[in-house]
């Protein structure tokens, strides 16, 4: 009864897709730990960001419209589609161009904005975070408490609480932080569907090779 209890929250909070653009309450800012998804998906893609020769972290994976409960996605939108040179311009800080393109089509039509005040948006709430660095110089795969993430993200962006980030986790490994803001992207507290801090005492966080 308690996994048919889950399956059915969870059925009740991703709404059906197709939802009026616009139309939410507050923002999650998702940033992804980009050796972690190299080991789980990217590498075996042979994707780009995960070359020997790249240099990517914490890396913006999207900037995703919420509502109290649940969240819109692929919703009805008037706004134009962006050019391939607007999604390349991301790649800076996504990774990649085609994760641009596919983060506008699943969130980005929710916002309601045009591609370009949607992706300037997305680059300025990345901008204003200030990633730790001291997984940045890491030389080697190391295991902890995926409480130490958060905690780090929250000394070095003192005026956060620790109600408005999460941390989450994927087969084991650090896999995303996820900031909350404000529709004018400011932080805020988490609803209570996204407040789900992994738990893990020994979370494996991969080092940039």
């Amino acid at each position: 009864m308690r996994w048919l209890a889950l399956l059915l929250l969870s059925v009740s909070l991703a709404r059906a897709e197709g939802e009026e653009a616009g139309d939410f309450d507050y923002y999650i800012l998702s940033l992804s730990w980009s050796p972690t998804w190299c080991v789980q998906e990217g590498a075996a893609r042979n994707a780009p960001q995960c070359d020997e020769d790249a240099d990517f972290g914490w890396i913006l994976h999207g900037l995703w419209p919420q509502y109290a409960e649940g969240w819109p996605s692929f919703c009805r939108s008037p706004q134009r589609d962006p050019s391939r040179a607007a999604t390349r311009a991301m790649a800076d800080i996504m990774g990649s161009s085609g994760l641009a393109w596919h983060q506008w089509k699943k969130h980005g039509r929710c916002s309601g904005l045009p591609a370009e005040d949607y992706f300037d948006a997305a680059r300025r709430a990345f901008e204003a975070v200030n990633r730790p660095e001291v997984f940045r110089r890491l030389d080697r795969a190391v295991r902890l408490p995926a409480a130490v993430v958060e905690e780090a993200f929250l000394q070095a962006n003192p005026d956060w609480e620790p109600d408005m980030l999460t941390v989450t986790c994927k087969s084991g490994r650090i896999q995303e932080a996820r900031l909350c803001l404000t529709r004018d992207l400011r932080p805020r507290p988490c609803g209570p569907d996204v407040a789900r801090d992994c738990t893990l005492d020994d979370a494996l966080l991969e080092n940039i090779k």
